[in-house]
């Protein structure tokens, strides 16, 4: 098991957030500069492709936003993203392009790379999650300890301080998470690898496996 750096994760090909991991080894290193990235990026956007709505709000014109969504920005909402019913942006947040936010989906300072699903009552906190990753519906990242201590990122391999009291989940590329599951406090997920429903998953899950409970994770065939 390894401590996987956004190289391992992700493919940055498939954001329009790319710049902000310049320079940086592991994703958690970015988390701090979400808000600002944004602010800088969304002002560079082609108009002819995306409107400014509201303070540091940028919403392609290609994407679906329901009327009754919330987005306090910064914010950036992809092309052909769906905002569905209720959804709830609270801010520092990036959809990527062809991304879902369902109903009564909450975000807040994240990164969602194109294609991400999240579409039915999710919380996604001070997490990034890549290429066509999907949370099943009800499961949610929790972004705080309970003792209220920075987060540790913690693998059989080491372990590693944020210095961050709030940080979430970081799920890599076509990472499939079951319904209910609750992804505790600097949770790594691997690209390909799949958590059953009703999992309480903590530290690193390794790529192309198959998490069904913290002590059986077993290696895809």
């Amino acid at each position: 098991m390894v401590m996987y750096t956004i190289n391992d994760l992700y493919d940055l090909d498939q954001t329009i957030a790319a710049g902000i991991f310049e320079n940086k080894t592991y994703p958690w290193e970015v988390l701090a500069d979400i808000g600002d990235y944004i602010i800088k990026l969304g002002n560079s956007l082609d108009e002819n492709e995306y409107e400014k709505k509201g303070e540091n709000i940028w919403i392609a014109k290609s994407a679906s936003v329901a009327p009754t969504a919330f987005i306090n920005g910064p914010c950036i909402i992809g092309k052909e993203a769906e905002v569905r019913h209720c959804a709830f942006i609270r801010g520092n947040a990036i959809v990527g392009e062809g991304a879902v936010v369902g109903n009564s989906t909450e975000l807040k300072n994240v990164i969602l790379f194109n294609k991400v699903q999240v579409p039915h009552y999710n919380y996604v906190g001070d997490s990034i999650l890549g290429f066509k990753a999907h949370m099943g519906a009800g499961s949610i990242t929790s972004n705080v300890k309970s003792d209220k201590k920075p987060v540790v990122i913690k693998s059989a391999d080491g372990a590693v301080e944020t210095g961050r009291k709030k940080v979430g989940a970081f799920l890599g590329d076509n990472v499939e998470v079951g319904c209910g599951s609750v992804l505790n406090p600097g949770t790594v997920i691997g690209r390909h690898s799949n958590v059953y429903p009703l999992s309480s998953v903590r530290g690193v899950v390794p790529a192309d496996s198959i998490f069904k409970k913290q002590d059986d994770i077993v290696t895809k065939k």
